[in-house]
């Protein structure tokens, strides 16, 4: 930890150097520099909505077959879900939801009250759940690894166990981490109650090989076999890491944007994991270093994306400042954010291809499983489950649903397809935290 707050102090010395300024005001002065000031407009991404919106469908039934699978009785009942909708991110009643995939839910009426209809899994959903299950223990290191990253961002190198519960989904973590993990590596990770009072889970060593970013592994792996230094370079603090950016069709070749970028990327690369307190709060040193963190953090998803709310409930601990989202739409070439089914979702665009995700963890490839699932019942919901006969090779078979989502549609600027309403919101939400 020492080693790395002695290399942040060695960037902040070595980068923008001004002999002739006082000494006394020299460490604020080379924290800032003259970014050119845009304002950009709100693009809408039609294939990352369209992905986000089924990605929202297919959390609701996991969290569902979670608490299946939780309940004692095996089961849950209409009553027990009927206030669920907000909770699971639906934009229908839960009942009407469930009722949708008959191959992963069954009704039947309760033993006791008849009237009351209950759902379990079918043996598609059980199948499914046991390969989740088994894919947890398999890459088991990844995700104490994973865990491990997300607290070593921190200050006090711990979290609330309430901020990290709406993130278990997409940091790809057991439903019961905060039990399982905790008994099976207590030289990782203790449940202890932080300063507010509430439980936290706390990092119990510092792991000096995790405390290395997305953004420096994919630059290192870049440059391996070539002659480029620059890796090297930048681990002598010489030079910057720059971040891939994809602009929305039109933003690109703007000079002006294309200037203040570039002045972006020439600033210092702050690593995540480096002690930001010495940084000036108000420096665009400080908003780069902000940029890398969400950075960091979204790639730490198995989908590179999440809700906004759930990083502003990380905000203090991450050290970010108050209106931190504004960050989202000041840099459209590295976040979308999206308004799909009535939420902000904010996402890392270079984990996208044409829609698809550039490398996918095998959990993600066993939830395609379960989306196909949910799709060939909501097909032939009507028409009895002995037509869709094909799902029972889904134990080894794997199924590729992106291919079957249809072809990529284009982003679209504002004043085309997508609305002012949508834009103005966006704009305005992005400044309230």
């Amino acid at each position: 930890m020492k080693l790395r707050a002695k290399s942040l102090l060695s960037i902040l010395r070595n980068n923008n150097h001004q002999p002739h300024s006082p000494p006394n005001h020299h460490h604020q002065q080379q924290q800032h520099r003259t970014l050119v000031k845009v304002r950009l407009k709100w693009v809408k991404n039609r294939t990352l909505d369209h992905t986000i919106d089924t990605h929202t469908d297919l959390k609701a039934a996991s969290l569902l077959k979670s608490a299946i699978t939780r309940s004692s009785t095996g089961f849950i009942t209409s009553k027990s879900i009927s206030d669920w909708q907000k909770l699971l991110g639906l934009t229908v009643p839960t009942l009407r939801f469930i009722r949708r995939y008959p191959t992963l839910f069954e009704e039947f009426p309760h033993p006791r009250y008849p009237s009351l209809p209950c759902f379990r899994l079918t043996k598609f959903g059980t199948t499914l759940h046991n390969q989740e299950q088994s894919l947890h223990q398999t890459h088991e290191a990844d995700t104490v690894q994973r865990l491990s990253r997300v607290l070593m961002m921190t200050k006090n190198k711990m979290l609330p166990l309430q901020s990290i519960h709406p993130l278990k989904w997409d940091l790809g973590l057991p439903d019961d981490f905060d039990r399982t993990l905790v008994q099976k590596y207590p030289d990782h990770f203790r449940v202890v109650k932080g300063l507010n009072g509430l439980l936290s889970l706390k990092l119990e060593q510092w792991p000096e090989e995790f405390a290395v970013s997305e953004l420096q592994k994919s630059s290192e792996n870049r440059k391996l076999g070539s002659f480029n230094s620059e890796y090297r370079q930048f681990k002598r603090g010489q030079t910057a890491l720059a971040f891939p950016m994809s602009f929305p069709r039109g933003y690109g070749e703007q000079k002006k944007v294309k200037a203040w970028m570039e002045e972006f990327q020439k600033l210092p690369y702050i690593s995540p994991y480096d002690d930001s307190s010495i940084i000036d709060p108000n420096s665009e040193l400080m908003e780069k270093r902000v940029v890398g963190v969400l950075h960091e953090l979204l790639s730490l998803t198995m989908y590179k994306k999440t809700k906004r709310n759930y990083l502003r409930s990380l905000r203090e601990e991450l050290n970010l400042p108050h209106k931190f989202t504004r960050i989202f739409t000041r840099y459209p070439g590295i976040f979308y954010l999206s308004l799909k089914c009535k939420t902000t979702t904010v996402a890392l665009k270079e984990g996208y291809r044409r829609g698809r995700l550039v490398d996918p963890h095998p959990l993600v490839q066993l939830r395609e499983k379960f989306y196909y699932v949910m799709r060939t019942g909501l097909v032939y919901r009507n028409k009895g489950l002995d037509m869709i006969p094909q799902l029972d090779s889904l134990a080894n078979d794997e199924v590729d649903v992106a291919e079957q989502e249809g072809s990529e549609e284009e982003e679209c600027e504002i004043g085309d397809d997508c609305s002012d309403e949508e834009a103005s919101e966006v704009e305005e939400d992005s400044d309230e935290d």
